[in-house]
């Protein structure tokens, strides 16, 4: 068996337009190869403007068509607790930027519960648990992902992961309820660290001199409880995909030329 390459990597875009474009460019390559090949591919979608802005990239690329969608699940990593159609919501922003250019099934785009689904997000939780686990194994609770894409806010947090919180900390459910998140709207949901880690590849995407710090201590190896993006980690490879605004304390060393 090959032994799996898990060591961290960075790849170099030279603007944030510039590296939505690469991304969703690189996603489209690999999903037209498996889709080809009849393979299917469970996606974890992330919000955040430069996250929407690689799916706009991606539903405006002339090759998307060429990908075999019904192969495609589409999942998100969290999401804002709101009314259905809400403009804070990933799905509605992912709708407009790729979904509702692309052909693929309704029941491969696994959207997270709205306030009108659920009564509290405990439920809506529950809901996307049961959920993940139609498609996962004797292994495991949700489906085998095979790419993992997450933002990193200026503080380091992924997902509905914030530093210091409990909810970095949770392994015993996939899904958990985040209540007064730091970052509004305080009402989120989000998948845990263990699925989020279970992806054979994660993504990591970060545009802009803010991300810059976190960057620097992601990839530093810093506390995954204090900088949650430093505990990202995908089973074969994990990639921090950023603009050179962001790539200021990136060792030389960790900088991907090939990929």
């Amino acid at each position: 068996m090959a032994q799996l390459w898990t060591e961290k990597r960075v790849v170099i875009s030279g603007d944030a337009d510039g590296l939505a474009s690469d991304v969703a460019e690189r996603l489209l390559v690999r999903l037209i190869r498996r889709s080809t090949a009849g393979k299917t591919s469970h996606l974890v979608l992330t919000g955040g403007a430069i996250g929407t802005e690689v799916l706009r990239a991606a539903g405006e690329h002339p090759r998307r068509s060429e990908v075999d969608w019904s192969t495609v699940h589409l999942w998100w990593g969290d999401e804002r607790f709101l009314p259905a159609g809400h403009e804070e919501r990933n799905d509605v922003g992912a709708r407009r930027a790729l979904i509702d250019h692309i052909d693929i099934p309704a029941a491969n785009v696994h959207s997270m519960a709205t306030t009108d689904d659920a009564a509290d997000m405990d439920e809506a939780a529950m809901q996307y648990a049961a959920e993940l686990a139609r498609f996962g194994d004797d292994d495991r609770a949700w489906p085998a992902f095979y790419l993992c894409f997450l933002g990193v806010g200026p503080d380091g947090h992924i997902a509905s992961l914030f530093p210091d919180r409990a909810e970095i900390q949770v392994t015993d459910r996939s899904v958990v309820a985040v209540h007064d998140a730091p970052k509004p709207p305080a009402d989120r949901l989000s998948l845990t660290r263990p699925v989020l880690n279970s992806a054979r590849c994660v993504w990591l995407v970060l545009s802009g001199v803010d991300k810059a710090s976190a960057l620097g201590l992601a990839l530093a190896g810093a506390s995954y409880e204090t900088v949650p993006a430093a505990g990202a980690k995908g089973r074969r490879r994990t990639l921090f995909f950023v603009d050179r605004d962001a790539a200021t304390n990136v060792p030389p060393e960790l900088i991907d030329q090939e990929f």
